[in-house]
């Protein structure tokens, strides 16, 4: 089970510590696998883009404007966190229903 997300992201490190079998792979020093987020978008869309972070409030017009894909490669800390891959399944966020459905799949 990988969580995609920040080292520093508060809501990853809550992620992390209830997943402990989990790794956390930091997208802004690693980047995230073209793989794992052409599936994300396919799956989550444009809920993939966090417009409430402060790395979209700093974006100029034309960034906003970029496609999410686009958006996610240049700006990664602008994905909305955590992004957990567990098996061929995939969560975004972090709430009690998606900690819930983790565990599950995960036991």
């Amino acid at each position: 089970m990988r969580i995609y997300g920040l080292k520093n992201c508060d809501t990853c490190r809550k992620a992390l510590k209830s997943l402990p079998a989990a790794e956390l792979v930091d997208v802004r020093a690693d980047g995230l696998p073209d793989a794992v987020l052409d599936a994300a978008l396919e799956q989550f869309q444009q809920a993939l883009v966090n417009t409430r972070s402060a790395t979209w409030r700093g974006l100029d017009e034309a960034a906003r404007g970029m496609a999410a894909r686009d958006l996610i490669k240049a700006h990664p800390a602008v994905m909305k966190r955590p992004l957990i891959a567990a098996g061929n399944a995939l969560f975004l966020g972090w709430s009690s229903q998606v900690e819930a459905e983790v565990k599950a799949l995960a036991s």
